[in-house]
């Protein structure tokens, strides 16, 4: 197995009660992760080599941390982080930047993208609109649209409303991320996967999609649509 990879990261995210992931937050996605790195925790995610997206529980979280302290000391911090998560875990390892097999993969890709690791154009999000689902975007995060009345009911009966922001497959990019450096006045226009330079403003009416965005510094004042 070779310990070179593309790219390599550690996320909590959602899934529906059939098991499907909705949405996954990487906080650091790493380009290029070390070698050392892949080595340490190859062994406990049972990681043979390839492009894979492996769940693991909030015990292997813990192993992990400790197996990673030596080589990378933000890995393991956020991986003790992990341990304490009520949510799903999931290590997304991408051996090659190839066409997209699952929604964690996605959602990394993306993540690189408006973490400024890669720029617009810089890496193969083939297949990446049937991988990511379209879900309601709530104020109680990501509900599976078949699963949203219910939710809503349950909501109401407690005294309390869920409020639908949207209902697509790309997030809003603050919701994961926000580029050092930047001014946006609404960030629902903003989907994850944008590039937001350091130095951009973004007003109000300006729309930045995914695989696009500025390098910075500038304003963004109308549509950036996707690939420029």
């Amino acid at each position: 197995m070779s310990t070179t990879l593309f790219s390599a990261a550690f996320g909590v995210g959602t899934q529906n009660r059939q098991g499907a992931w909705l949405e996954v937050f990487y906080a650091q996605p790493l380009i290029n992760p070390s070698a050392e790195l892949i080595a340490a925790v190859a062994p406990i995610l049972g990681y043979t080599g390839g492009n894979q997206a492996i769940t693991f529980t909030t015990a292997q979280a813990a192993q992990l941390a400790e197996a990673v302290k030596p080589v990378d000391g933000a890995q393991a911090a956020l991986l003790t982080r992990l341990a304490e998560s009520h949510k799903p875990l999931v290590a997304t390892l991408l051996a090659e930047d190839a066409a997209l097999t699952s929604t964690p993969e996605a959602y990394l890709k993306l993540h690189l993208l408006s973490h400024r690791l890669v720029k617009p154009h810089g890496l193969s999000l083939a297949g990446v609109f049937p991988l990511l689902p379209n879900v309601a975007w709530t104020s109680q995060g990501a509900i599976d649209l078949g699963e949203l009345a219910e939710r809503q009911l349950e909501a109401r009966l407690r005294g309390e409303l869920l409020e639908v922001f949207s209902v697509d497959k790309f997030p809003k990019m603050t919701d994961y991320v926000v580029p050092a450096g930047v001014r946006i006045a609404d960030s629902a226009r903003i989907r994850l996967g944008a590039y937001i330079g350091e130095g951009t403003t973004v007003m109000h009416e300006g729309f930045v999609n995914f695989n696009a965005g500025t390098e910075g510094p500038g304003m963004i004042e109308g549509r950036v649509s996707a690939g420029v």
